[in-house]
């Protein structure tokens, strides 16, 4: 009955009392009514219907001044209800009405225009399940001061649980009791270590985000039943690949090894060989291990900490693509011809020896320098070709509409105590793309494969961007002063090639791809193929590194029950039908979380390492600009906030829609992309803030 009441107050505007939806439903006995009080009453305690105080119903959505979503918090109080589909609104931090970030909340809007601005009327959900923070005693209590300071919160801790615990610990505590809105107690689950100690800082982010460094003790106990060692018996039904040229190439620090290449070339066809580390042989489905995996649903790099989703004896053995040792593979040979068309390929299980544990570094010396390092002399050749075919497949790629942002990443160094000592940046070099435009080929020939036998999967999708973020994008260009000539009117991987090809001359490039980037949905797991937008590729998937992520090890098993097991019975059909919904939005999830905390780590360690260098000067360029002064980017990627209140000379404004700072009397402005020298003035690894002032402004 729901969905019918739902359907029926679809277009209706005005709110209805109960007996005018009964007869709209055209109900005409008692049984009947009751049924609709009593469906009716629990679409209003699930927000889909609006109960007036006269008694009256109308559809949620239907209401024009009342909006339901997330609240975003800033630090000073104030924060935004995020909507999907319309501009976000405006919360005061006195019209919070006891809501902190990330709550689920009830607001009215309380102002209309360029600017919707609102009050919190009710707390729908709050989903707080990973607190961390630092203890504090006061007065014999023992209380829990957040990590996060958009928690704004009184934690009491249980004494049973907190009696272990000393000032200064930080902990993983989960909420018990709600006193109000603003305390509650708590118990806690976990102590983390003292806030001084190495690598707690790093923890602290990993647990709040519910990345956990230790398996349970049901995952150990079935540790013991894998061996160390690939047995003889569980080659059969492999092909041997243990012949070929057969080598890895990774970070010199890499210790989980997912992925192995081999390439031969007969009559002008590359056959470009893609070999995984078979996961799912050692990660059965219904076990301890199984269940860790999924819960944890990606490894987690943060900073030069790795929190794995499997053991180590897993991730960094019996699964690990090591030199010199038999390892169970999947394997994806290509063959390819020499315009990058894939014209035939094989999936099927294989074991393979690696040759070698090639570095980066060592092969970028050869493809870029013509420099053979020690130890290389035999694959060069070989890597060269390989080469040579990555370009072809990247030239392909390019050509249909794959979309390069380029967009550098920073790598922390941090000294033998956890310090942040040094920042540099992640360049992508020919190696580094050479094995991109290799799993790039993988995933799209298995996604293919599958999504051409019309069953159950899990694809790595990127849907289109939003036409008004675009839109929004666009209209800053020309704020800037620049003429686009590309038309935008139907939004497409090409489109967003030419767009970025005409912006590439301009100073603010490096700015302007780096919006319209963000202006871009993100990418997920989904048993929709809906294609990868970012990529311009119709199927796509992650098949590549079932060490790391949950999504590949449940490819991997789909594989194995459709192209071995042949299994496409109905009830497999069904069972997968449910269940891969629910791996996909999991495994999202968990990825943003990963993502969330890395990009917290990276801020704090960024702070850290400017701590000691405060006073120094450095040349930057304006990343944003915001209402209340703007944001620099060094060259080694650390940002900070030159605060309007330190800019001299002038009272300056925020334009919006030219995202600059204008000066009412003088005129100077500073805008984004603008080039400006800065020093740094604070630095707080507690706040993982830094602060600039301008170099030269009298």
């Amino acid at each position: 009955m729901k969905e019918k009441i739902l359907n029926t107050l679809k277009n209706i505007h005005e709110a209805k009392t109960l007996i005018e939806i009964n007869d709209l439903l055209g109900l005409t006995t008692v049984q009947e009514y009751q049924e609709l009080e009593k469906n009716i009453e629990e679409l209003v305690m699930d927000y889909q219907v609006f109960k007036t105080k006269k008694d009256k119903y109308l559809l949620m959505k239907n209401c024009p001044g009342l909006k339901i979503g997330k609240l975003s918090v800033n630090k000073k109080g104030f924060g935004f209800l995020l909507l999907d589909k319309e501009d976000d609104i405006y919360i005061a931090s006195t019209d919070m009405n006891g809501a902190i970030n990330d709550d689920i909340v009830l607001v009215e809007v309380t102002e209309k225009g360029l600017e919707p601005a609102g009050k919190v009327l009710k707390i729908i959900k709050r989903d707080l399940k990973n607190i961390v923070g630092e203890i504090k005693v006061s007065k014999k209590e023992k209380i829990l001061e957040p990590d996060d300071d958009k928690v704004n919160l009184k934690i009491i801790l249980s004494p049973e649980t907190s009696k272990n615990c000393v000032e200064g610990h930080k902990v993983l505590a989960k909420l018990t009791k709600k006193i109000d809105n603003k305390t509650y107690k708590a118990d806690c689950l976990k102590i983390l270590g003292h806030k001084d100690d190495a690598g707690i800082d790093i923890l602290s982010i990993a647990y709040k985000y519910g990345i956990f460094d230790e398996f349970s003790k049901e995952v150990e106990e079935e540790l013991n039943n894998i061996p160390e060692e690939v047995l003889e018996s569980e080659l059969t039904g492999r092909t041997d690949l243990t012949s070929k040229m057969i080598f890895t190439i990774d970070g010199a620090d890499t210790k989980d090894i997912d992925d192995a290449i081999s390439l031969e070339i007969k009559d002008n066809i590359y056959t470009l060989g893609v070999h995984i580390a078979d996961v799912s042989h050692y990660v059965l489905e219904n076990t301890a291990l199984e269940g860790e995996a999924y819960s944890r649903g990606t490894s987690s790099y943060l900073a030069d900490t790795v929190i794995p989703m499997l053991p180590h004896k897993l991730s960094n053995g019996i699964c690990s693509l090591n030199e010199g040792v038999i390892r169970l593979t999947m394997s994806c040979v290509m063959d390819i011809n020499q315009n990058g068309d894939i014209i035939n390929y094989d999936i099927f299980p294989s074991f393979i020896k690696s040759r070698k544990k090639m570095t980066y570094d060592n092969v970028n010396e050869i493809l870029e320098n013509n420099k053979i390092p020690k130890g290389y002399e035999e694959y060069a050749e070989t890597l060269k070709k390989m080469h040579e075919l990555a370009t072809i497949l990247r030239k392909k790629k390019v050509s249909r509409g794959y979309i390069e942002f380029d967009i550098p990443e920073a790598k922390i160094i941090q000294d033998e105590n956890g310090k942040a000592i040094d920042i540099k940046k992640r360049v992508q070099r020919s190696g580094e793309a050479l094995i991109e435009d290799f799993m790039i080929a993988a995933n799209e020939t298995v996604a293919t494969h599958i999504s051409n036998m019309e069953l159950p999967f899990i694809y790595r999708v990127h849907d289109l961007p939003n036409n008004d973020k675009i839109e929004d994008f666009l209209n800053l260009v020309k704020a800037l002063g620049y003429n686009i000539k590309t038309n935008v009117k139907e939004i497409t991987p090409k489109t967003m090639q030419k767009l970025l090809e005409e912006l590439k001359d301009k100073k603010e490039f490096y700015i302007l791809s780096t919006l319209l980037l963000r202006s871009m949905k993100k990418a997920v797991y989904s048993k929709t193929n809906i294609g990868h937008f970012g990529l311009a590729s119709k199927n796509y998937t992650h098949f590549t590194s079932p060490i790391r992520r949950f999504p590949d090890l449940t490819v991997h098993r789909l594989l194995k029950k459709y192209l071995i097991e042949k299994d496409y019975s109905i009830s497999t059909i069904n069972y997968l039908e449910n269940s891969l919904v629910e791996i996909a939005d999991h495994s999202s999830e968990r990825e943003l979380a990963s993502t969330n905390a890395e990009r917290d780590v990276n801020d704090m360690k960024m702070a850290e390492y400017m701590e000691s260098h405060i006073g120094e000067e450095y040349d930057g360029i304006i990343s944003s600009v915001t209402s209340f002064g703007f944001f620099v980017e060094l060259p080694n990627l650390v940002e900070g906030l030159v605060h309007i209140s330190t800019i001299k000379g002038d009272y300056y404004e925020y334009v919006p829609e030219l995202l600059s700072l204008i000066g009412k009397s003088t005129k100077k402005t500073y805008r984004i992309g603008d080039k400006i020298k800065v020093k740094v003035i604070n630095a707080s690894k507690e706040t993982a803030q830094i602060d600039f002032e301008i170099v030269g402004e009298k």
